[in-house]
């Protein structure tokens, strides 16, 4: 049985850096701003970050300084979703940032550690230095989807791109990871099977820990 756990949404997945007040009346059609929704009572001095391309999957770091996001722009060379990362800009100053994965394959639902040293993100890069083909939405009503590419991949990259450590390994999608409060824990989003899995990642013993990946692999494979 295909068992997956979905991604906890922490932060809405927006480039639009907002305050929360109490609701009023709101002024933004008055004051021609044309970010603010005119109806929208709730948020105020709404700056825009980003311009040009598809921005999306935004989420800040455990002290709230920085925003991690992923960014496709066929002009700049993006044909697929890269992972960037920028410090949050004071009101008004230009938002800076910079790519943090390799530039290769597809990536997706990065998040800051707790310490603020490492990113994880999943990404498709292993198994193709391209982007993966896109469905064809024409093909169901051009609803939105999601393509779960069974090619992604969580990794742990340092602030300066370099990964660190790739934390699954199992063929099939391995994405929409999540970083518990404390940072101790992960929930990812995973075609495998749930308690092979738990096994193996709280086995302490190097060589046990070995064996109850493929234990998991194993069950992933019969599954598909």
């Amino acid at each position: 049985m295909k068992t997956r756990i979905f991604l906890l949404t922490i932060l809405s997945a927006t480039l639009l850096l907002t305050g929360f007040h109490s609701p009023v009346t709101s002024k933004a059609a008055a004051n021609n701003d044309t970010i603010q929704y005119p109806e929208e009572t709730h948020f105020k001095n709404v700056q825009q970050l980003t311009f040009g391309g598809d921005n999306a999957e935004a989420y800040f770091s455990f002290d709230g300084k920085w925003i991690i996001f992923q960014r496709t722009n066929p002009k700049e060379g993006l044909m697929c979703d890269q992972m960037f990362i920028g410090k949050v800009p004071a009101p008004g100053e230009k938002f800076e940032y910079r790519r943090i994965s390799s530039g290769k394959g597809r990536t997706t639902c990065g998040s800051f550690t707790k310490d603020g040293k490492h990113v994880i993100y999943a990404s498709t890069h292993l198994s193709v230095d391209t982007c993966p083909p896109v469905p064809d939405r024409k093909k169901y009503g051009n609803k939105y989807i999601w393509p779960l590419y069974d090619s992604y991949d969580i990794f742990m990259a340092d602030l300066n791109g370099k990964i660190v450590k790739q934390l699954t390994h199992s063929k099939g999608y391995d994405a929409e990871a999540t970083l518990s409060p404390d940072g101790k824990k992960m929930i990812v989003d995973s075609k495998v099977s749930l308690t092979a899995y738990e096994r193996y990642v709280n086995e302490e013993n190097e060589e046990q820990n070995k064996s109850k990946r493929k234990q998991s692999e194993m069950k992933e494979n019969t599954n598909n």
